[in-house]
């Protein structure tokens, strides 16, 4: 199964995990930033041989058996900072999930709840 293979830790101590910025609590329907970054507090490498190749954001709404995948974002090597900025609306509150990919360590996954209001 996927989920026995994506591993989750505290961002702060491991520099795979992606990070998500944005606001706590939303207006329905108005649209809001998020950032979504690999190595916030401990940078990530970022070379040929070691290096974040996408992330992925997806938004689980309340009472809604279904995820949406709400973008992929492809880096390539020694490029820069695995980092992105997405401008989303949401219709009810949800949360959201990045999904990111190191070519040598694998899946790794953070989340955070969106409140709509």
């Amino acid at each position: 199964m996927l989920g026995e293979v994506i591993k989750i830790k505290d961002f702060k101590e491991e520099k795979h995990v992606p990070t998500i910025d944005c606001p706590d609590i939303v207006k329905a329907n108005e649209e809001f930033e998020v950032e979504v970054q690999v190595g916030k507090e401990i940078k990530h490498p970022n070379t040929v041989e070691h290096h974040i190749e996408w992330i992925d954001l997806f938004a689980q709404y309340e009472d809604d058996p279904n995820t949406v995948h709400l973008g992929r974002y492809i880096f390539g090597p020694v490029v820069g900072e695995p980092y992105v900025k997405a401008k989303i609306r949401l219709s009810k509150s949800a949360t959201l999930i990045a999904l990111s990919h190191c070519n040598i360590h694998g899946l790794w996954e953070n989340t955070k709840k969106v409140t709509v209001n």
